[in-house]
């Protein structure tokens, strides 16, 4: 509807410069019917340019520019009008309508000195021309500007990005900076806003445009840095705002460098000044984002894995109970999962919840309960998760989903730690070192080091490895342990630990292994310790179970660390750090990018007030020659011829697969079969038909097969021409023979 609009007053237009020139033909061509026309129907002969008027929409390209700045008194006859519009057609057509850098220069002073409002338009329409250059739906002729330079193109995209949210907001007689959505909406029935809304739609529209057009990621995230003030503006158009959602969270999945952390604040900001006009939408297009880009996961891509769940959980704080609701139906489907797997008991149905995808999910909503648990909001989703997750431990209980468990035993002791409230998970961890796989010695060697934080399920072989067993009971031992501190404080701490000590004691009689024995004896230790350090305490007291009094039991102690069982936790997560870090070399990496991000950032949002520095940052990053469209339809043609080829060679190598394998040669062979073919360039011209097999010979790879690398159809063309070589001096001692015979005779 939007363009149908759009192109009524340009129809109209066109219409009556049309008009205006069948009436100079008419009087060209028929002088007495015009002089009829003339004296009987004045009216219609008495045109004027009421109907060609500027356009005010987002294309603003019909208008030329010396028509617009000069004014034309009303009593001007037809036929003079139209020579002056037939003459500035003829003019910028032998001009090409081409943008120059004084244009925009002229511009630019006339806005920052006098604030002229016809300075601005033809700026936006050099903007749009910007935006959309080397569009294939542009065309030439009917585009008020159709060619640019780089440098001109850089000069335009600066200066609008930098200064046109200032100059719309003095416009419209708003703050400088900031705004609320009421501001905006009783802004909009006011004849200021229907007069200048076509420049705010312009600028918005034409922007978000050049975003899809850009490939470098510091451009995109200049722009969107700069957009970002204008972002209230979008309550105005619900389908620019949808549109900048979709592509904003395009860019927070999959950009690169500081473009995630850009985008996302351009989401926060848009939920925290719009509310509940786009907050269901940005919730949920950023769940399912996080959901495609977790469906993989490796040493490398954990870090950032990790930055996606905590801008989700960020972005839930905005408003809790709007996020409750999506977070109850999101868990939910997580549930359904499970209870689908729980009744069918197929592999489908276990592959569908033993899978990053779900995994992940468990994770992002853990971190959720865990930030917000505190609130009467979100505290309610804490157990319907924690049934999940003990579910999902409990759905295939074998060794080779030990990865998976130790994550799951994770993820309820933080739930336990955020909440307060007392969760069984030092069940799923004992029955795991109970497993045979654990209490036999390794069959299958030393084995490679295995990050159990990359990986959910290990295959047969890696079971019987020492590396795998040693990460499984020290893994089993730090959470254990971890569970055990949470409670350390407690009145009840020598109820709670008795059952694990009497099972870690039977382990320590069960294995067979000198290490593991050592490692358990060492947490029974540290129990014991904590055991006589909370019952020299509970002596003291007077009060009963049952007494509110025994929640605020040993709580300075608890704020300083000081029970024997968390001392000893924090040496084990030292000891835990030290073996990731060995296990994943590129996790410094990783945690470098990490934190650059956090650094650019704060700098760079502390900048942001400052005009120098940001024209500065533009000026860097809009320095290059790149054009939008310039280089859009070579790739897509190399493109093409790529993929072209590559179908092309799959095709030729499937068809010629069998034929290949008996014609591939080793590398001597090769290299006999160049001196020899030297040699019969030099003595013999080689035929057509054998020089093109011959090159379809050498153009092969060797295999280094040696059995099928001696073709015997070249072979014996070798030796034919080796032969050939040597029969001319055969030939010649026989001749030479010969003629001594007939001079004796």
């Amino acid at each position: 509807m939007e363009s149908k609009t759009a192109s009524k007053p340009q129809n109209k237009a066109r219409a009556a410069r049309e008009h205006m020139k069948e009436l100079e033909t008419l009087q060209e061509k028929d002088p007495e019917f015009y002089q009829f026309l003339k004296e009987h129907d004045k009216e219609l002969l008495d045109f004027k340019d009421e109907d060609i008027d500027e356009d005010d929409e987002i294309d603003m390209e019909d208008d030329e520019i010396d028509v617009e700045n000069a004014e034309i008194p009303e009593d001007t006859d037809a036929s003079a009008f139209g020579r002056v519009t037939s003459k500035a057609e003829n003019e910028n057509k032998s001009a090409k309508n081409v943008i120059t850098t004084a244009m925009v220069d002229s511009w630019c002073n006339s806005i920052r000195e006098n604030a002229k409002l016809g300075a601005v338009r033809s700026l936006m329409r050099a903007f749009r021309t910007a935006c959309h250059y080397g569009d294939d739906e542009q065309h030439e002729s009917s585009a008020k500007f159709a060619i640019m330079s780089s440098g001109v193109f850089n000069k335009i995209m600066l200066f609008v990005l930098s200064e046109m949210d200032g100059i719309l907001r003095s416009l419209l007689k708003l703050p400088t900076s900031g705004g609320k959505k009421e501001t905006i909406n009783d802004l909009m029935g006011t004849k200021l806003w229907k007069t200048h809304n076509h420049l705010v739609k312009s600028y918005l529209g034409n922007a978000l445009h050049i975003l899809n057009q850009m490939t470098d990621t510091e451009m995109i995230s200049f722009t969107l840095r700069r957009l970002r003030y204008s972002s209230i503006f979008l309550i105005a158009f619900p389908s620019l705002l949808r549109r900048y959602i979709k592509v904003t969270l395009h860019f927070w999945g999959t950009g690169g460098g500081a473009l995630p952390v850009v985008s996302f604040l351009f989401i926060r900001d848009l939920c925290v000044r719009l509310g509940s006009d786009c907050l269901d939408e940005c919730f949920k297009g950023l769940y399912r984002a996080y959901v495609l880009n977790c469906q993989f996961v490796n040493a490398v891509k954990l870090q950032h894995i990790q930055f996606l769940g905590n801008c989700v959980i960020e972005l839930l704080g905005v408003d809790l109970p709007t996020a409750y609701q999506h977070a109850f139906v999101f868990i939910r489907q997580l549930g359904m999962i499970l209870r689908e797997a729980l009744n069918m008991r197929t592999k489908e149905a276990f592959r569908k919840v033993y899978e990053w995808k779900f995994i992940n999910c468990l994770e992002l909503w853990t971190g959720a309960v865990c930030a917000y648990g505190s609130e009467t909001d979100f505290r309610p989703l804490a157990y319907p998760l924690t049934q999940i997750i003990y579910g999902v431990a409990r759905l295939v209980p074998t060794a080779r989903y030990f990865p998976l468990r130790l994550r799951c035993a994770r993820m309820l002791n933080r739930i336990a730690a955020s909440t307060g409230t007392f969760i069984p998970v030092s069940l799923l961890l004992l029955d795991m070192l109970e497993m045979k796989e654990l209490n036999r010695p390794p069959t299958e060697g030393a084995g490679k080091a295995v990050d159990l934080r990359s990986v959910l399920k290990v295959s047969k072989p890696t079971l019987k490895t020492r590396a795998f067993q040693e990460a499984c009971v020290f893994s089993v031992v730090e959470e254990l342990a971890d569970h055990l501190a949470q409670w350390s404080y407690s009145v009840a701490f020598l109820e709670f630990s008795f059952i694990p000590a009497v099972r870690l004691r039977n382990f320590c009689k069960s294995t067979k292994i000198e290490r593991f024995r050592r490692e358990m004896r060492q947490l029974i230790h540290n129990i014991q310790v904590n055991s006589e350090f909370i019952n020299e305490r509970r002596l003291c007291i007077s009060f009963l179970p049952n007494d509110p009094a025994a929640t605020s039991f040993l709580e300075d102690e608890k704020k300083s660390g000081a029970s024997p069982l968390s001392q000893y936790v924090a040496t084990l997560h030292q000891r835990a750090q030290q073996r990731n870090d060995s296990l994943m070399g590129s996790s410094v990496i990783v945690g470098s990018h990490s934190s650059k991000f956090g650094n650019k950032m704060s700098d760079q949002d502390e900048e942001e007030d400052d005009d120098d520095t940001t024209n500065e940052d533009g000026a860097a990053v809009f320095n290059s020659s790149w054009v939008p469209g310039s280089d859009s339809k070579a790739k897509q043609s190399k493109e093409g011829k790529k993929k072209k080829k590559k179908m092309q060679g799959k095709q030729e190598e499937a068809i010629t697969d069998d034929v290949v394998e008996d014609l591939i040669l080793s590398s001597d062979e090769d290299g006999y079969d160049s001196s020899a073919r030297e040699e019969d360039e030099e003595t013999k011209p080689v035929p057509l038909k054998q020089h093109r097999k011959k090159q379809s010979v050498i153009d092969i790879p060797s295999s280094g097969n040696k059995d099928k690398a001696k073709p015997t159809p070249p072979k014996k063309n070798r030796k034919k021409r080796k032969l050939s070589t040597e029969f001319p001096k055969k030939d010649r001692k026989f001749h030479k023979k010969s003629n001594k015979r007939k001079r004796a005779n």
